[in-house]
């Protein structure tokens, strides 16, 4: 039987656009790589858990002339470091890769950020492709070219706007998925529709139900209109310069509780998770955002499973300071995004730093 084509969603970047493929069976079907691959090598870096179940069909999808080399990093966001993006330059050196090469990340969120960082760093650049494995891999991090290892001082501090030329979002690899992980994913999915498109948030929390059971039509409208939302937004502002910070909705919060708590206790979902609702509760606070808005926001992460107050390890004042080392910080000033309603944010540097230090209080 033949395969359907996949869903094209294609990242208006004029010369650097690409197509991010979605549909199921893609992994491993002929001919769908070779397009984007610019010589006969290749290096996949993968996790030792993703490299288990899709390293395989992943090889048996290249050409036949395309000689690949295999890296498997230790699975977790505290590996998201310069040091494991020195590994893989150290293998790309010891491989005698040259600027021909590809590189092929195949699994979530790190994997695709600390790969993608390496190739916009070796040899000034060399070409990669982002395979993810992950819920919020496919809505997110694995579009829009933003590359980057954390740091002690926080996240994502080290790295590089360079965009891949091309994004195979596979949903069969959502079906292995853990739970959690799932769950984590959602929290990128239900921020589109807060950020942007409320009638996505109105349809999110008719289906929510039907995306925790992993209902393939429920999650492939979910990931096809997260994408066409992310590729939006990236086409008008790639670099982040004004439009693009809408998608840092929940994340500025987020990023310092992952930072305090040494990126160990909490997926990077759950962190924006707390960030979406401490900052509706700001929103509410300075009278931005109706409260009954707030509440469905926070109503609709919980239903979820997601979790909607901060670890008791994360002390708000240790979060506060962590904000301050956030990357949206601009002369001192935390710039937050804040719901204005359902569908639509606003960028503000102009919230006093004792009303950030009360809604990180109350949320304890």
């Amino acid at each position: 039987m033949d395969q359907p084509d996949p869903l094209t969603v294609t990242v208006d970047l004029g010369d650097r656009s690409y197509p991010i493929r979605i549909g199921r069976g893609l992994l491993g079907r002929p001919g769908l790589l070779e397009a984007f691959l610019t010589g006969s090598r290749a290096l996949v870096v993968t996790n030792e858990i993703v490299g288990a179940r899709y390293l395989d069909r992943t090889l048996a999808g290249l050409p036949a002339h395309v000689r690949a080399d295999v890296m498997q990093l230790p699975d977790g966001e505290a590996f998201k470091t310069l040091a494991t993006f020195s590994d893989i330059i150290d293998r790309l050196v010891s491989g005698r890769h040259e600027r021909g090469t590809t590189i092929i990340a195949l699994g979530g969120g790190v994997v695709g950020d600390v790969a993608g960082f390496a190739a916009a760093a070796y040899q000034r650049g060399v070409a990669y492709i982002q395979v993810p494995t992950t819920l919020l891999a496919l809505v997110d991090s694995s579009v829009g070219g933003k590359t980057a290892v954390n740091h002690p001082g926080g996240k994502n501090l080290v790295g590089a706007f360079y965009q891949p030329r091309c994004v195979v979002a596979d949903l069969d690899t959502l079906d292995t998925l853990p739970d959690r992980e799932l769950r984590a994913g959602l929290a990128e999915v239900i921020k589109y529709g807060v950020i942007f498109d409320a009638e996505f948030f109105d349809w999110i929390e008719a289906h929510v139900g039907e995306l925790l059971a992993r209902d393939k039509e429920a999650l492939g409208h979910a990931v096809a209109r997260s994408c066409e939302i992310k590729a939006e937004v990236v086409r008008a502002d790639e670099r982040e310069s004004g439009v693009r910070m809408i998608l840092n909705y929940g994340h500025t919060f987020g990023h310092a509780l992952e930072a305090v708590t040494g990126y160990r206790s909490l997926l990077h979902g759950e962190a924006v998770a707390i960030g979406m609702v401490i900052a509706a509760d700001l929103a509410a606070r300075l009278g931005m955002l109706p409260a009954a808005s707030a509440t469905r926001i926070r109503d609709v992460l919980i239903a979820a499973g997601l979790p909607a107050v901060p670890p008791p390890a994360a002390d708000p004042d240790a979060v506060l300071e962590a904000m301050g080392m956030d990357k949206k910080v601009a002369d001192g000033r935390i710039r937050l995004v804040l719901p204005q309603r359902i569908g639509a944010v606003g960028v503000t540097d102009q919230v006093p730093t004792t009303a950030i230090a009360d809604a990180l209080a109350a949320a304890r």
